[in-house]
C-alpha cells in the first residue's frame, strides 16, 4: 500500500490546535510564515513519499549488516540520506550562523513525521543527528561549532548519543567508561557501550559520537559523569578527514524491528575525544540531547501509527466479506462493519490526539525561548516540561496500539509478513523502550515535572482545558460535553492528590505507584481537549464559509469519537492513580512467583 503523507492534517493541527501562529508572533523566526510552512511540509511529503517509503519494506527485509569491523546501511538508504541532507532536512531549526534555516521546533517535528511514517528505521539516523546539533549549540566550544556542529547541520556529518553500557542501562550512574587526560586538552576514552542507534555506516564519510564518560578524578555516581566529543575520523586543520579514531563498532543488534537501523555495540580502546561543557556536568548536557530525542521519538509514535493505520484503512476498504448492515450490499468491504469502522474511527482519533500533543509540546518549546517576557517563557517552558514526558510515553502507546489494531483489522492475513501490517507492530514496539523508558516518563513526570513549580503548570492546564469546555456547548450539548467535564474533573482530582502525597513524609511509594496511572490519564485528557479545540476551530472555519464541508465536518466527528471511546473511561486511570503503593508492596516477589 502506498503511504501518503498527511500534510492537510499537519497544517491543520499546527495552525488550528497547537497554536504556532503564538511562534510566529514573536518575531523571532522572521522567514517563517503559514505559506512557508505548507512548502516545507508539502516537500518533506514528498520526499517522504517518493524516496523513504519504497525503501521501508525491502530495509525490513534485507537490514543493515556489519563485517569487518564496519556497518552497511540496507541498500538504497546511504543514498537516500544523501538526498535527504542535500535537501536541508538536517539544517530546518539550526541556527543560521551554524548554516541552520532558523524554522521553529514544531515545523521540524510535523516535517519529521512524514519521514518516521515512510521509514522508521531511517529516521532514527538525521533524528540523533538532531539531538546531537541542540546539545552543541547549547554547550560545544566555538571550535567544535565550527568544525562539527555545521558539517552535522549540512548533512555532511551525523551524529550518534553514547550513553548505554552492558551494565548501565536507566542508570547511567553506574556507566564505567573511563576519559583519561592526554595531556594535549584532549582525553583518551576507554569503555564499551551498547544500543547505539546508527553508530556506524557507509551513509556518511564521518560520524561525531557524543558519549558519557568517567574523568579520572570524578565523584561516584551520576555526578561524576562528562560529556565527550569522539569523531570517526580525526578532522585536518584544512577541514579534511585524517586517520581513523580508535573506536570501532564489535558487532549489531538482532532486533525484532527497524532492521534497517544499525544498533551497533561500540568498543572504545584509547579513542581521542574532545570535552563537552563542563567536567562533570556531562549528564545535565546530555539532558539537552536526550529531551530532544524524547519528543522526537514521540513524533515516532505518531508517525508509526499514521503508517499502519493508513495500511489498515486501505486493507479495509479493499476486503470483501460479509453483508452491510448500512447498505445491505453482500459481499461488502469489511469497512462498512460497524466494528471495523469504530476501530479505524478510534484509531484515527488517537493519531490525531497523539499528533496534536507532541505538536504542541514543539510549539510550547519554542516559545520557552522565544515568548516577548521572561514570566512568559518562563509559563511556556513549565508546559514544555510537563508536556515532554507525555508526548513521549503516550504517544509511543498509541503507536503501539495502532499498530496492533492495524493487525487485528487484517485478521489472520495480518499475522502473515507479506502483508506489512506486522512490520508496523514489530517497529512500533521500540518506541515505548528507548530514550528512557515509558515507565521512566512517568516516574520523571510525577517526581520532577508536576512538582518543579508547586504544579503550576499542570494547574494551568487545566485551567486552559477548562476555557475550552466553555466554548464547546456551541458545537454539542449532552455526552460529548460531560464526558469532557468528567475528564478535566479526573485530571484536576489526580493532580491534587499527587501533590499532596508528594508533600507527606509517607507518600513517595504511592506517588510512584500512580506514576503509570497519571501519565496515561493526562494523555487521554489533554488529548481530548486538543480534538476539542480541532472541533472548535473546524466549526469557525465552517461558519467563515469554507467549502471543505466533508474535512472539517470530520474533525468535529473526530472528538466525538475520542470523547465517546477515550473520555468515556478515564474512570478507571483515575482509580489506578489512588490505588496507593501499599497494595503494590503486597504483591511481592513470593506473592508474584506463586
Amino acid at each position: 500500500m502506498t503511504y501518503r503523507a498527511p500534510v492537510r492534517d499537519l497544517a491543520f493541527t499546527l495552525e488550528a490546535i497547537a497554536g504556532i501562529d503564538q511562534v510566529a508572533a514573536t518575531g523571532a523566526f522572521p522567514d517563517y510564515d503559514s505559506e512557508l510552512m505548507g512548502a516545507v511540509l508539502e516537500a518533506a511529503g514528498q520526499f517522504s513519499e517518493g524516496v523513504l517509503a519504497p525503501l521501508n519494506r525491502s530495509g525490513d527485509l534485507q537490514g543493515s549488516t556489519f563485517a569487518d569491523g564496519d556497518v552497511t546501511a540496507a541498500p538504497g538508504f546511504a543514498d537516500a540520506y544523501r538526498q535527504f541532507a542535500a535537501g536541508g532536512w538536517t539544517s530546518l531549526t539550526a541556527s543560521t550562523e551554524s548554516g541552520g534555516q532558523h524554522l521553529p521546533k514544531a515545523l521540524e517535528l510535523a516535517a519529521y513525521e512524514t519521514v518516521h511514517s515512510a521509514n522508521m528505521a531511517f529516521g532514527l539516523c538525521p533524528m540523533l543527528s538532531l539531538a546531537s546539533i541542540e546539545a552543541l549549540e547549547a554547550h560545544g566550544t566555538e571550535s567544535q561549532k565550527a568544525v562539527y556542529l555545521t558539517r552535522l547541520v549540512s548533512g555532511e556529518w551525523t551524529g550518534a548519543m553514547v550513553l548505554t553500557e552492558p551494565q548501565a542501562g536507566s542508570d547511567l550512574g553506574a556507566l564505567t567508561t573511563t576519559a583519561t587526560p592526554n595531556g594535549d586538552g584532549t582525553y583518551a576514552l576507554n569503555g564499551q557501550k551498547i544500543y547505539i542507534t546508527w553508530g556506524d555506516h557507509d551513509a556518511t564519510d564521518n560520524i561525531v559520537h557524543l558519549v558519557l564518560a568517567r574523568l579520572p578524578d570524578a565523584p561516584a555516581g551520576p555526578k561524576g559523569i562528562s560529556l565527550f566529543l569522539a569523531s570517526k575520523y580525526a578532522v585536518n586543520a584544512d577541514g579534511s578527514l585524517g586517520a581513523r579514531n580508535a573506536f570501532k563498532p564489535v558487532g549489531i543488534e538482532h532486533k525484532l524491528g527497524i532492521h534497517a537501523s544499525p544498533t551497533c555495540v561500540m568498543s572504545y580502546e584509547g579513542a581521542t575525544a574532545e570535552l563537552v561543557g563542563q567536567p562533570n556536568q556531562g549528564l545535565s548536557h546530555m539532558f539537552v540531547m536526550m529531551n530532544a530525542a524524547r519528543l522526537a521519538v514521540g513524533v515516532e509514535g505518531v508517525g508509526i501509527a499514521e503508517r499502519a493505520y493508513q495500511h489498515a484503512l486501505a486493507y479495509a476498504a479493499d476486503r470483501r466479506q460479509g453483508r452491510s448492515i448500512w447498505t445491505g450490499e453482500a459481499n461488502a468491504p469489511i469497512l462498512d462493519h460497524p466494528d471495523v469502522r469504530r476501530t479505524l474511527s478510534v484509531m484515527k482519533a488517537k493519531i490525531a490526539a497523539a499528533r496534536a500533543v507532541c505538536l504542541a509540546t514543539g510549539v510550547a518549546a519554542d516559545l520557552a525561548k522565544h515568548a516577548p517576557t521572561e514570566e512568559e517563557r518562563l509559563a511556556w517552558k513549565g508546559r514544555e516540561d510537563l508536556f515532554t514526558p507525555i508526548a513521549k510515553a503516550w504517544s509511543t502507546d498509541v503507536g503501539c496500539e495502532v499498530a496492533s489494531l492495524g493487525v487485528q483489522i487484517h485478521g489472520g492475513m495480518g499475522f502473515i509478513e507479506e502483508t506489512g501490517a506486522a512490520q508496523y507492530y514489530r517497529d512500533a514496539r521500540i518506541a515505548p523502550i528507548y530514550e528512557g523508558t515509558n515507565g521512566i516518563q512517568a516516574i520523571d513526570l510525577v517526581g520532577r515535572k508536576l512538582g518543579q513549580d508547586g504544579g503550576a503548570s499542570a494547574k494551568a492546564v487545566i485551567l486552559a482545558m477548562k476555557t475550552t469546555l466553555l466554548d464547546l456547548p456551541r458545537l454539542f450539548e449532552g455526552k460529548p460535553v460531560e464526558r469532557f467535564a468528567n475528564a478535566i474533573e479526573a485530571v484536576e482530582d489526580a493532580t491534587l492528590w499527587i501533590l499532596d502525597r508528594k508533600a507527606a513524609e509517607d507518600g513517595g511509594a504511592d506517588v510512584l505507584a500512580a506514576a503509570d496511572a497519571y501519565l496515561k490519564l493526562l494523555g487521554d485528557v489533554i488529548g481530548g481537549w486538543m480534538l476539542a479545540k480541532g472541533a472548535l476551530a473546524a466549526k469557525t472555519r465552517l461558519d467563515a464559509g469554507d467549502s471543505d464541508t466533508v474535512w472539517l465536518t470530520g474533525k468535529i466527528t473526530l472528538y466525538e469519537i475520542y470523547a465517546a471511546n477515550v473520555l468515556g473511561h478515564v474512570s478507571s486511570r483515575l482509580a489506578a492513580v489512588g490505588q496507593g503503593g501499599a497494595l503494590l508492596q503486597r504483591m511481592s516477589a513470593e506473592v508474584l512467583a506463586g
